[in-house]
């Protein structure tokens, strides 16, 4: 009996190590079909999930309706499952260098669990060779059981997109890989329970990492190319978005955006491929000169800023600006690795005073990860700019009127990070990138 059929029967536990954006998303929807743990280190998060709360904000109550699903914080209760999957943050240094800290630790505490038989799939985003390099080595040390021989490993990419409502994990083609034949079908057989729309099943686990990679490398670097454009129609004199509109006329144009670039994913997952690249003894000169590109779009957002303000006579040392949003996407609650706070950062350089407002991300959290503290509302009449960085519903309903109603002088700067009011703006100072 394969393992896919031993969960579906109830004869066999999944387990899913990390309840994050990602990780509660997957329990959950396993948890309407066969047994899970849900583990967190997280206590005060897994205290909130057990009352049906996700702290990440993205699902409803609703969503943990019909979910055999046991929360917990103890490790322990982990070797109670038999099929792992490990979804855990992978994160960059300061210097830009793979963090493998939660993904080595999340692999000890499965370690400690593992018995003979079991399976453990990583659904983190690793450089191609991470899984079996270093990951493989902490489970058999921990467990003191033998790759392929007493258990076996598995990678699929996960394919969450914070907010949207429409490509989830039922929707959306799951990459999957094993470590042998026979553990790669048993692994696409048991994401073949939730995933509607079926599973691609890689030559190997490397193959798998580097999909995952590289589809967000893939829209790094072209993004990267749209920012530099910006830089260059800005000196020109011409409209960014105009341009892209004319191109696009063009049937096999490439559609994208100038903006800042953060997040979980594009703003990160190239320098694991870069540093991957870089122990092969080749320099990523395309991906890295593209990370350069988007790095440096904070800075050059609020330079633009400072220097129409100085156009107009503005005093930066008596000048006060609002900045609207702060999450690294519209509408969503997830502030990690915003480059809003690289305009922020940017525009107090110049001593100027800065006030930030968000309807959705939690002043708590972004006091306790940039220091910065949210204003519960602007104040009306008192800032010499506006920096429009995120499109939120609530600031696309809005006018020029309501934004002229927080500015100090009829003229103002706005600006407009996501191009959203291009022509509409007829008495402030509008830019765009």
């Amino acid at each position: 009996m394969g393992m896919h059929e031993k969960l579906l029967n109830g004869e066999a536990t999944m387990s899913v190590v990390g309840l994050g954006y990602v990780g509660l998303p997957i329990a959950l929807a396993f948890a309407k079909h066969i047994k899970v743990i849900g583990f967190d280190i997280n206590e005060e998060r897994v205290e909130m999930m057990r009352n049906r709360i996700d702290p990440s904000e993205e699902l409803e109550v609703s969503d943990f309706d019909g979910c055999d699903i046991t929360f917990t914080a103890n490790p322990d209760d982990l070797k109670q499952a038999q099929f792992h999957v490990v979804a855990v943050p992978t994160p960059i240094n300061q210097s830009n260098q793979p963090d493998l800290k939660p993904l080595l630790s999340a692999s000890a505490t499965v370690g400690t669990a593992l018995k003979p038989g079991d399976y453990v799939v990583y659904e983190s985003t690793v450089y191609p060779g991470c899984t079996e390099d270093d990951c493989v080595p902490v489970l058999e040390e921990v467990s003191e059981l033998k790759f392929n021989e007493d258990f076996k490993v598995g990678y699929s990419p996960e394919r969450i997109n914070p907010g949207d409502k429409v490509n989830t994990i039922e929707t959306i083609v799951k990459v999957v890989s094993g470590s042998c034949a026979e553990s790669a079908d048993h692994i696409a057989r048991t994401y073949d329970l939730v995933v509607k729309a079926g599973t691609h099943r890689a030559s190997s686990i490397k193959v798998a990492e580097a999909s995952k990679i590289i589809e967000n490398t893939q829209r790094d670097v072209n993004i990267a190319l749209i920012n530099e454009l910006s830089i260059i129609f800005e000196r020109i004199g011409i409209n960014t978005y105009e341009v892209l509109e004319a191109a696009g006329t063009k049937w096999n144009f490439l559609k994208f955006s100038p903006g800042l670039v953060g997040g979980h994913c594009i703003g990160i997952d190239p320098y694991y491929l870069t540093w991957k690249s870089d122990k092969l003894g080749y320099h990523a000169r395309v991906i890295n000169s593209g990370r350069f590109v988007n790095d440096a779009m904070g800075a050059h957002v609020g330079k633009q800023v400072v220097k129409r303000m100085l156009a107009q006579g503005r005093n930066p040392l008596d000048s006060r600006i609002l900045v609207m949003g702060l999450t690294f996407k519209e509408d969503v609650a997830d502030i990690r690795n915003t480059k809003v706070t690289d305009v922020i950062r940017e525009l107090k350089s110049y001593n100027i005073e800065v006030d930030v407002v968000d309807p959705f991300a939690s002043p708590a959290e972004v006091e306790h990860e940039y220091g910065i503290t949210l204003k519960e509302a602007p104040d009306t009449g008192a800032y010499d700019s506006i920096v429009l960085a995120v499109a939120h519903a609530p600031y696309k309903a809005m006018g020029e009127a309501d934004f002229a109603k927080l500015m100090r002088h009829d003229n103002g700067v706005f600006a407009d990070l996501k191009g959203l009011y291009r022509g509409q703006i007829n008495t402030l100072e509008y830019w765009s990138l």
